[in-house]
């Protein structure tokens, strides 16, 4: 069981970084095309940390689900 959760958070952790820039840039191009304006730092700032929860979020339930299939649903036992 142990070793289930330590392949779910290191996979985690390794999508994080690629995925929080990933819906950084889409989100901020997204409200840059809404807007017709660059974005200030205050609103840049605030779509990081949005993209950064979401990834958080996207990456833990993709990294367990992800691990359920290749390994299977962990058992105490």
């Amino acid at each position: 069981m142990l070793v289930f959760w330590m392949w779910v958070f290191l996979l985690a952790a390794l999508l994080f970084y690629p995925v929080s820039k990933l819906i950084w840039v889409i989100s901020v191009r997204r409200e840059q095309r809404k807007l017709k304006k660059e974005l200030s730092e205050m609103e840049l700032t605030a779509q990081k940390q949005r993209a950064r929860f979401l990834a958080i979020l996207l990456c833990f339930f993709f990294s367990v689900f992800y691990n359920i299939a290749r390994l299977g649903f962990p058992t105490s036992g």
